[in-house]
């Protein structure tokens, strides 16, 4: 069973993140303290420049303040460019050692110019809901 958070929203040079999370039950192991979130991820330029999707930086700090960073190129694979109105989705996951979390990040984008500039993600949450609480 998977349970949906509110979405999360940031705009940034004319690109619009939203974030919706998920905890995933029935891939996550309590006894092992490996709790696993799903998040997806859609990025759409409403009135930036165009622009191509280079690197993703993405900062992970678990319920106990715990903090690491996540750099890499490109999302899931892909890195794709952006016109007016273009938009991508894509879905991960974040395994954390505890009940709840958060992640922030963002990603670097080249535009058609050939200049360089980061669109930010908003801060979104991982919590598990209240009715798994008791099984675990």
């Amino acid at each position: 069973m998977i349970t949906q958070s509110p979405v999360y929203i940031e705009e940034s040079h004319g690109y619009r993140i939203e974030v919706r999370t998920h905890f995933d039950f029935t891939r996550s192991n309590p006894l092992q303290k490996q709790y696993l979130f799903e998040y997806t991820v859609v990025i759409k330029n409403v009135a930036g420049d165009s622009a191509q999707l280079l690197t993703r930086t993405w900062h992970i700090e678990d319920g106990e303040g715990e903090l690491r960073q996540v750099k890499g190129a490109g999302v899931v694979g892909n890195t794709p460019h952006f016109k007016r109105g273009n938009a991508f989705e894509y879905s991960s996951f974040c395994p954390l050692p505890t009940l709840t979390g958060k992640m922030w990040g963002h990603f670097e984008m080249l535009a058609d110019d050939g200049q360089t500039f980061e669109i930010t993600t908003p801060v979104f949450r991982f919590k598990i809901p209240a009715e798994f609480i008791d099984q675990y």
